[in-house]
């Protein structure tokens, strides 16, 4: 500081020293304005101090400010020379550390170049194992894959097949594959080592395993045996042993292939055969060619006709318990010998239904066991060849004599739920089959149907014909028939079956008009016709089922014969006072008319109604009585005449009310109330 102020003061000794005309004055103005803010320099230009002596005080007070600094210097000299050396001392502590720091700094760039190399080593050798450790892996995995290990020698060449040597086969078929497919396994030495120990093994196991299976396709031959259950318990569990020779020895795995076939296809056969044998003898004949709607029975032999029991010759044409066996659709097959053993007999139909459970359930076994056994199905087809061959030739020699139409028709049915029950188990194998049952099943119905269609068309009425008003047994075979089929309809609505049965009403209301046209009186024919009818009718709905369009028509057959019966009975019994009301009781009563209704014009008639209403009413309830076999039939129409007869008494009464001068009669008329009495008389009765 001190040397700075030394400075200051030779400045203004030179500025003193310098003459006036050395100052220069430029820029003072500009500076004396930036001054303006500044105290000290206001304060002199306010006291108008100068310049000079505002300058020594000011050196003045800075030389004593000097001097006291000095003063201070002095004082703290020692201080500073302490300091001095001080700081000397850290100086030179300083350098040295800084000559170890540098000397630090060196080796930690040369360790961190040595960690550098390092860390650039792990890596590679972080590779290096990594790799190594996939080679030895790929290579234990080739060894393992190569090696032929002595228990796999010992249990393919010595041991006995079971689950263990299953497993070792499952071994020794994945090296196979390994040595077969490997690029490098093919081009490596030690395949050449190991491969025909490999073939070795493979032809010993090929060898053990037909054998295997051989021994058991041979116990499948035995008599008794349970062929699902050696399939399951047997075959499906060493099935690993096909599925080998398959794919490491085809040729061998074929011979296995046919082996199975040829031993399935005979043991079924028999099997098949010999049940269809024994269901034969359990067969119940229900119906014969001449069994046919329209057949006169009376023509055939009393002999061959005693030797049908009369229970099968009431089952030609109905139905009865027979339909029950679509509830028992999915019920076990009929063993032969315990059916035997009880002498039972039964319908075809249950035979058929029998045989085909029994199919069903084997084929649907032998085709899940060929699907997981042998992986394909169409081995099935091959093995099955001759059990629907065997099942063909039997309905081949049934079908061409069996003229039973119910007992076809329920075999249809049998059928069709045979397929539903094969659909619901997802089980395509007997679809063609049954198929072809349904198209051998329709043709045969369809031609014991025309039997029995044309036997109504070309029945002889003279022979058929008798002298009596009751219902025909033609008729009642019909209507059985009829009932029956509709039942077989029901939930079907088989459109051409509905067809056929169209075509027959038409054939059996031709003959019944036929027959009825036989009887001399009208009133005969009627009679005839509405005993039929009603009978048909009453068979219709006591078979439980709607009988549609064929009830429909009969029903309106017997009210239009009904209506034609009631005028035939009141005419016989009322004629001429039926025919007046018809022709004049409408007519006008009074004198001004060309022919007026008199008094002695009706009287006749009043008084003859009067006198045997009740004796007549009476003659025809016996009459109706005894010419109608339905008794509450008789009643409605009894009622319907005494109703219809009413009537016609009420518009006699009415048009006798109107002639002048009839009050005379009143005392003759019956009273409407007392008809009316005698009708509900009788209503009581039914």
């Amino acid at each position: 500081m001190l040397p700075r102020i030394t400075s200051t003061l030779q400045v203004s000794k030179v500025v003193e020293s310098l003459p006036s005309e050395d100052i220069c004055l430029e820029g003072l103005q500009q500076e004396l304005e930036d001054c303006q803010g500044d105290e000290v320099v206001a304060n002199i230009l306010a006291k108008g101090t100068e310049l000079r002596e505002y300058t020594k005080g000011v050196e003045e007070n800075l030389r004593k400010v000097e001097l006291e600094s000095i003063q201070d210097y002095i004082n703290e000299s020692d201080n500073l020379v302490s300091l001095h050396s001080e700081i000397r001392e850290c100086d030179s502590i300083l350098t040295q550390m800084e000559s170890l720091l540098g000397g630090f700094q060196v080796e930690i760039g040369s360790i961190s170049s040595e960690i550098k190399t390092l860390q650039e080593k792990s890596m590679g050798m972080g590779l290096k194992l990594k790799n190594r450790r996939v080679a030895e892996l790929n290579l234990a995995r080739f060894i393992e894959d190569l090696v032929v290990p002595p228990k796999m020698i010992d249990t393919i060449v010595d041991g006995e097949v079971n689950e263990e040597y299953v497993r070792t086969l499952q071994m020794l078929s994945k090296k196979l594959k390994f040595i077969e497919v490997d690029p490098m396994a093919k081009t490596s030495a030690a395949l050449k080592d190991v491969q025909p120990e490999f073939e070795r093994l493979r032809q010993k196991a090929i060898s053990k395993g037909f054998d295997f299976i051989v021994q058991k396709l041979q116990a499948l031959k035995k008599p008794k045996t349970n062929i699902q259950i050696l399939q399951q318990n047997v075959l499906l569990k060493y099935k690993y042993v096909a599925a080998f020779l398959k794919e490491h020895g085809k040729d061998v795995y074929h011979d296995i292939y046919l082996a199975y076939i040829d031993t399935l296809n005979k043991v079924l056969s028999a099997h098949f055969r010999a049940y269809i044998q024994a269901l034969e003898k359990l067969q119940l004949d229900i119906a014969s060619a001449n069994d046919l709607i329209g057949i006169d029975t009376r023509s055939t032999s009393l002999f061959s006709r005693a030797r049908e029991p009369l229970k099968n010759r009431s089952a030609v044409f109905a139905l009865g318990d027979r339909i029950n066996i679509l509830k028992e659709i999915d019920q076990p097959a009929l063993i032969p010998h315990i059916a035997e053993a009880s002498g039972t007999k039964y319908p075809y139909e249950v035979l058929f239904r029998s045989l085909h459970k029994l199919l069903m359930d084997t084929a649907t076994s032998e085709y899940l066991f060929c699907i997981e056994f042998f992986g394909e199905d169409s081995i099935f087809y091959e093995i099955f060849s001759g059990p629907f061959t065997v099942i063909d030739e039997h309905f081949n020699a049934i079908l061409p004599n069996f003229f039973d139409a119910i007992g076809l028709m329920l075999m249809i049915r049998i059928t069709h739920q045979h397929q539903l029950i094969m659909s619901r188990r997802r089980v395509p194998c007997l679809d063609s089959y049954l198929d072809k049952v349904n198209i051998a099943l329709w043709p045969r119905f369809k031609m014991v149907f025309d039997l029995h269609l044309t036997s109504l068309r070309n029945a002889n009425v003279r022979t058929l014909w008798e002298d009596d008003v009751h219902p025909h047994y033609v008729m009642r075979r019909y209507a059985e028939f009829t009932a029956s089929l509709v039942q077989l309809n029901v939930n079907y609505g088989d459109g051409q079956l509905e067809l056929n049965m169209e075509r027959l009403r038409v054939a059996v209301d031709d003959l019944l008009v036929k027959l009825a046209r036989m009887f001399s009186r009208p009133k005969q024919q009627t009679i005839f016709l509405i005993n039929n009818y009603d009978m048909i009718l009453a068979v219709l709905k006591e078979a439980g089922t709607e009988g549609g369009r064929t009830q429909l028509q009969f029903e309106e057959l017997l009210k239009s014969n009904t209506t034609v019966f009631v005028e035939e009975l009141l005419l016989e019994h009322f004629n001429d006072l039926i025919r007046f009301v018809k022709t004049r009781a409408g007519e006008d009563t009074s004198s001004s008319s060309e022919r007026p209704v008199t008094v002695n014009e009706v009287e006749p008639l009043v008084k003859d109604f009067a006198s045997r209403w009740k004796g007549t009413i009476e003659v025809m309830h016996k009459d109706v009585i005894t010419s109608f076999s339905n008794f509450l039939c008789g009643m409605e129409i009894l009622k319907a005449a005494l109703t219809q007869l009413l009537l016609y008494y009420t518009r006699l009464s009415d048009c006798i009310k109107r002639i002048d001068g009839s009050s005379a009669l009143n005392k003759e008329l019956v009273s409407i109330s007392s008809i009316m009495y005698e009708i509900k008389k009788y209503s009581r009765t039914f």
